[in-house]
């Protein structure tokens, strides 16, 4: 008889510490992933952009045929340069005001943000000028770093 309940006292003994470590284990999963979920960096939850003003520029003298040759030059700039991940948003105003549009670029310097406007013909030529700012959000959405993902 003391064989059998030393035999059973063994295997709930057993048992217990099976769901002990199986409870251990579990928590320290839990809390693992709760602690690596609070250390992520700040700037990983907001980053930094560059906004830009167009503004109306110190040329705009120019012909018809001209602008229309401008503006198609500064659309396909702007479609190449989000295709490249460097522009996150661009658009214009809908009234008219010396501010013309904006641009959101995706781009580590403001002198790279430069470079890249200047390969706009609508700034280029002067139809268009710009004001340049630092501007912080989270990298989700359309601020997704890098190229965007093409439509299937």
């Amino acid at each position: 008889m003391q064989i059998k309940i030393n035999c059973i006292f063994l295997i709930i003994k057993n048992c217990c510490m099976i769901k002990l470590i199986l409870l251990l284990s579990f928590s320290l999963t839990t809390l693992c992933t709760f602690a690596q979920q609070q250390k992520e960096p700040a700037e990983e939850k907001i980053r930094q952009y560059w906004f830009v003003m167009l503004l109306k520029g110190n040329n705009r003298t120019q012909d018809s045929a001209t602008v229309t040759k401008l503006q198609q030059g500064h659309m396909a700039n702007i479609t190449r340069l989000y295709n490249e991940g460097k522009i996150k948003v661009a658009g214009p105003f809908g009234d008219d005001t010396n501010w013309r549009g904006i641009f959101i670029f995706d781009c580590k310097t403001k002198e790279e943000v430069e470079q890249l406007l200047q390969t706009d013909p609508a700034i280029s030529s002067g139809r268009l000028s710009y004001e340049i700012h630092p501007w912080w959000t989270a990298p989700t959405g359309s601020f997704i770093p890098g190229k965007p993902k093409e439509k299937n």
